[in-house]
């Protein structure tokens, strides 16, 4: 059944209501969200330095992670 709102009031409280009932009953989905962002967020700190970082051949590498193990 779909539900007509009268106004702009109605529709902006059904909104709130909607969105507070998701960050109650799915904290999980929220978590992931936030999870998402906070990985996009290093991702790009980690390819602007890696931009910005002198460049190295990848025999360099290799025996960099050789070293490490």
């Amino acid at each position: 059944m779909a539900t007509v709102f009268e106004n702009d009031e109605q529709l902006k409280d059904a909104l709130k209501s909607a969105i507070v009932e998701v960050l109650q009953e799915r904290k999980d989905l929220i978590r992931a969200v936030f999870d998402e962002i906070i990985e996009d967020i290093a991702l790009s700190r980690a390819i602007d330095e890696g931009i910005s970082s002198p460049k190295v051949s990848r025999e360099q590498v290799f025996e960099l992670l050789e070293t490490t193990n």
